[in-house]
């Protein structure tokens, strides 16, 4: 009986698990349009958004322009992210969707290693060429990563570390779409040495095996925004 019990309990454990891992993606939309609204008094909350009536539903709700503009990549990792996800597109709540344009400066330009929580990313390359790559999780720690050419398309699986750089002399410019309406980005460098407040230096001493004042310069270098 004891045995019984307790087949019953992991078993409940998992289903719970499975019913919260469920919950934790974008839900499925249940209406043809949920345009998400800043008006608490003129919507209902829905997918941490508030919707408007449908009846008010209009093309601007579902509509976005400039991803044809370049943009200027003079920062101290010579890359943009253009994010469109349900902050641009209000239409978006709801549909699991997002994109972005990334413009990456010639020689070395970089998007940084960071993480989406919550969407896999699947990138094409319009024009120059990107060295890109994804990490695997522990205990593996795998480095999976592949050169593009304009026309070439590869995929980062959610959650994982992964990067894009321009290795060549020219502009880079690429499309990337994101399978939640806001799939959020964790950039490695800025959330470990440029949190709010500062992480102990500490513990990123030990955890780096580094000399406390290299990281306390990293901390110092890491304390600007970055896409």
């Amino acid at each position: 009986m004891k045995g019984h019990c307790s087949f019953l309990a992991v078993f409940a454990l998992l289903a719970l698990a499975s019913i919260l891992g469920t919950s934790a993606y974008d839900p499925s939309p249940l209406q043809d349009t949920c345009v998400a609204i800043n008006d608490p008094k003129t919507g209902i909350f829905v997918n941490g958004k508030f919707r408007k009536d449908p009846k008010f539903v209009t093309a601007d709700d579902f509509f976005f322009s400039g991803l044809n503009i370049p943009r200027d990549t003079s920062n101290p990792v010579g890359s943009v992210v253009t994010p469109v996800n349900v902050d641009q597109i209000p239409g978006l709540n709801t549909m699991g969707i997002s994109l972005v344009r990334i413009d990456y400066a010639p020689y070395a330009g970089l998007n940084p290693p960071h993480t989406h929580p919550r969407a896999t990313e699947i990138l094409v390359v319009l024009e120059g060429t990107l060295y890109v790559g994804f990490v695997t999780s522990n205990p593996d720690n795998r480095l999976v990563s592949k050169v593009l050419y304009p026309g070439d398309v590869f995929v980062f699986p959610i959650g994982l570390i992964h990067f894009q750089q321009n290795v060549g002399k020219t502009n880079a410019v690429a499309f990337a779409s994101l399978s939640s309406q806001n799939p959020g980005v964790i950039t490695i460098p800025n959330a470990v040495f440029g949190s709010n407040p500062p992480i102990n230096p500490d513990v990123l001493t030990r955890a780096f095996q580094l000399d406390n004042n290299v990281v306390k310069y990293l901390q110092s270098r890491f304390g600007w925004k970055n896409n």
